[in-house]
């Protein structure tokens, strides 16, 4: 199968890109292990490695903002997948956002947020 085909890091792990299929918009930069690869193919739903859990997590999993796979690609070496995905919920980050990439490099190189939470964070996740 192609999971076993992929190169991963020296950790197990592989970038995986996420763009909404059909704006094309990049929601977020994630890690996949095999097992969550292989999993994302087989139930069309996103599967993330989560470093800070030690473990694979269904994205959406706390928030309900999941993602359904539509398609799947893999970068000419073997070491990223771009996973194409319908974003249900509305927003991608866990920061509440639409997309993790919603902080604009300023011409005075600093950050600014761009547009509004879909939702709150500690209420979600229980942290401030």
């Amino acid at each position: 199968m192609f999971w076993d085909e992929l190169k991963y890091d020296d950790k197990g792990l592989i970038a995986a890109i996420f763009q909404d299929a059909q704006s094309g918009e990049v929601l977020t930069l994630a890690w996949m292990n095999r097992e969550a690869v292989q999993k994302t193919w087989e139930d069309k739903r996103v599967w993330l490695y989560r470093r800070s859990h030690g473990r694979i997590m269904m994205k959406g999993e706390q928030s309900g903002n999941v993602q359904n796979v539509q398609e799947m690609l893999v970068d000419c070496d073997r070491d990223a997948i771009v996973v194409k995905i319908e974003q249900v919920g509305g927003a991608a980050c866990h920061k509440g956002y639409r997309s993790c990439f919603f902080e604009l490099v300023t011409d005075e190189a600093e950050l600014a947020a761009q547009g509004e939470p879909l939702f709150d964070p500690a209420a979600v996740y229980g942290k401030g």
